[in-house]
């Protein structure tokens, strides 16, 4: 992956409507190379999909709830269970599998309290080798972002340095 694939990702990021035309324009290259590198970079998987993100609140899921999950058990067979379950459910945007306190960090996007309860008592206290169950609900979303930072820098410090 270069400079050019690297612009070509950065304006998909933004805006993954925009037109090939449009996109080759902004990036500097011709429409025929252009869309020779979006389709290489979708075979390459470096691109996923492509997605619509709407408004949670307009579509009457604004509750977020930060879960943390702990199992009885840190065996593959119990991660496997539980991750499979997990993916099956549609109120769990994210989920991590974790060092430190829990096992598992997830993600659910729920209409109100009552609904999240319900789906803590039908799913997650039902799932085997669940131990505890930890939520904490966000009271205000202050940074969310799907724009990967592709111009950070790469290593193991993470940290730019000024060169002299």
């Amino acid at each position: 992956m270069d400079e050019l694939d690297r612009k070509i990702l950065s304006q998909l990021q933004m805006d993954a409507r925009i037109t090939n035309a449009e996109l080759a324009d902004r990036v500097g290259l011709s429409a025929a190379p252009c869309l020779r590198r979006v389709r290489a970079l979708e075979k390459s998987g470096v691109i996923r999909k492509h997605v619509t993100l709407l408004d949670p609140s307009a579509v009457n899921l604004g509750v977020t709830v930060f879960v943390q999950i702990t199992l009885d058990l840190q065996v593959e067979g119990r991660l496997d269970i539980f991750e499979r379950a997990i993916a099956k459910r549609p109120e769990v945007l994210e989920c991590y599998l974790m060092t430190g306190d829990s096992d598992y960090l997830l993600r659910v996007v729920v209409p109100d309290v009552a609904a999240y309860e319900r789906f803590l008592k039908q799913a997650l206290t039902r799932l085997e080798g669940v131990a505890s169950i930890k939520s904490s609900f966000a009271l205000k979303q202050v940074k969310y972002s799907t724009v990967l930072p592709l111009d950070a820098p790469t290593g193991t410090s993470g940290t730019r340095t000024a060169r002299g």
